[in-house]
């Protein structure tokens, strides 16, 4: 027999949203109380959250309004229990790459030459303009990640590293970056990418692991605060 998947947390806060809509008898239509009234009534913190949201707003239970807040949709509180894993909590994943990423860099840092340096400065550049003309650079974004990787000349660690970004692709992850990402975040993570570059040039692997860690954080931070652009007073 297969072994059961474990639960997710963001499963379980998603069930206890769903449990509150059904006990305080909140009616389609009706909008959820602010987010951080809701996080403190159900004792989770708000990245954990914003993702048992997101993840209901995928399973059609509610529907994410920006800039007005969540709101109930028919049928909600008959859905308790019944929501499938749609991939890895994404501020777990994020975590889990600045921990692994960040020593990957290190060992790169030893091993980096200057074709691989010249790799790395189009990679930025070509994110840069593709963000300034409105289109997605993942496939920039990811190269630039995979060049470090397989510069530290660790195939284990390489595939970690790339396994652990197309997990990007997982729904609950997809969905929160539909929410998020921008031109101007993508602006952002080059000119980070850029950090990382710079200390990479420099020799210094401890520079190059605290730019590492300070970009996966800081693309944490803007997959999950601004996940939901609502009132949450």
């Amino acid at each position: 027999m297969k072994p059961t998947e474990p639960k997710r947390l963001y499963q379980s806060v998603a069930d206890q949203i769903l449990l509150l809509i059904r006990q305080s008898e909140i009616q389609a239509g009706e909008r959820l109380p602010p987010e951080r009234e809701l996080a403190l009534k159900l004792g989770v913190s708000r990245p954990s959250l914003r993702e048992a949201l997101i993840a209901l707003e995928i399973g059609g239970q509610v529907e994410i309004r920006m800039g007005s807040g969540v709101y109930v949709r028919d049928g909600s509180a008959d859905n308790i229990g019944v929501m499938g894993a749609l991939g890895d909590s994404p501020s777990e994943l994020m975590q889990a790459r600045a921990a692994i990423e960040g020593s990957v860099v290190v060992l790169a840092a030893a091993r980096m030459t200057a074709a691989t340096l010249d790799r790395l400065r189009r990679t930025i550049d070509r994110m840069r303009r593709l963000a300034a003309a409105g289109k997605t650079p993942v496939e920039a974004d990811r190269q630039f990640h995979m060049l470090i990787a397989e510069a530290a000349g660790n195939s284990v660690l390489s595939r970690f590293v790339g396994e652990l970004f197309d997990s990007r692709h997982d729904p609950i992850a997809a969905a929160m970056r539909g929410h998020t990402e921008s031109a101007h975040t993508w602006t952002a993570a080059a000119q980070e990418h850029e950090d990382v570059l710079r200390a990479l040039q420099a020799s210094d692997p401890i520079a190059a692991q605290t730019a590492m860690r300070a970009h996966l954080r800081a693309s944490e931070e803007r997959w999950i605060s601004g996940a939901l652009k609502q009132d949450t007073n």
